[in-house]
């Protein structure tokens, strides 16, 4: 058996091993940008965002069933199943590629979707609504106050009915003598939310991103070894990875 045989076996034998890995690592990222699209899904008005984690996670199942199907394939020599390893692959890939271009456009779109949507939930805070949790939620997570900044809090209901103070959300962590008044600026946090919401949501998803381009570019290596088995397969009636 010639070494581009050896080493196109070798190569898919890999690649089946990669498929159990990939489908634990991309499971864990898919899950990884839904649950913090979750945490703040009351400011991301627009829920096709997380598209591209949905197709992580459904591509991450389908890896763990085809890196059986790949193995099994290469080491008993069939033709069928490797021609079935490589439409799925191709499948797979196809669907990265979807992903990634999905990715492409909502992470653009992210900046856009917030800021509206923030700015409503805000003047909708009253201290106990699930707008007030999200506000709170998001406040001390990110230690942050307000929409741009701590001053958008004044153009709330909520400011003029509590004495004109920003809510304890608002305040440095660990600091108990913050009443949320605005003479104790040192004692608050100053920064807008919004483009820290924006700035954690590119970087997940920028993330994501990189994860689908990395498997994609090696589900492309794996169809370029199956088709150099199947070529040299012809002239060579398939030489048995463990043959003499």
């Amino acid at each position: 058996m010639d070494c581009g045989m050896i080493t196109s076996k070798s190569v898919l034998l890999l690649l089946s091993l990669i498929f159990w890995g990939a489908g634990v690592a991309l499971a864990y990222v898919g899950s990884y940008v839904i649950k913090s699209y979750n945490s703040f899904e009351d400011f991301v008005s627009n829920k096709y965002s997380i598209i591209p984690a949905a197709i992580i996670i459904g591509v991450a199942v389908v890896m763990f069933v085809i890196g059986t199907v790949g193995c099994c394939a290469t080491l008993r020599e069939s033709k069928v199943g490797l021609g079935f390893f490589l439409i799925i692959i191709m499948i797979i890939f196809a669907a990265e590629v979807t992903a990634f271009v999905f990715g492409f456009i909502y992470r653009g779109r992210i900046k856009g979707d917030l800021e509206k949507s923030m700015k409503d939930v805000f003047q909708k805070y009253d201290g106990l609504n699930t707008e007030t949790h999200a506000v709170d939620y998001l406040q001390s997570q990110l230690e942050c106050c307000g929409v741009n900044n701590f001053t958008d809090w004044t153009a709330t209901p909520w400011f003029g009915q509590h004495n004109n103070s920003v809510p304890h959300s608002c305040c440095k962590a660990n600091n108990t003598q913050c009443t949320g008044q605005l003479t104790q600026l040192d004692l608050l946090n100053t920064q807008g939310c919004e483009a820290k919401l924006e700035q954690l949501l590119q970087d997940v998803l920028s993330y994501a991103m990189l994860v689908i381009l990395g498997f994609a570019i090696i589900k492309f290596f794996g169809m370029l070894s199956i088709c150099v088995i199947t070529c040299r397969s012809k002239k060579n009636d398939y030489q048995p990875l463990y043959a003499s």
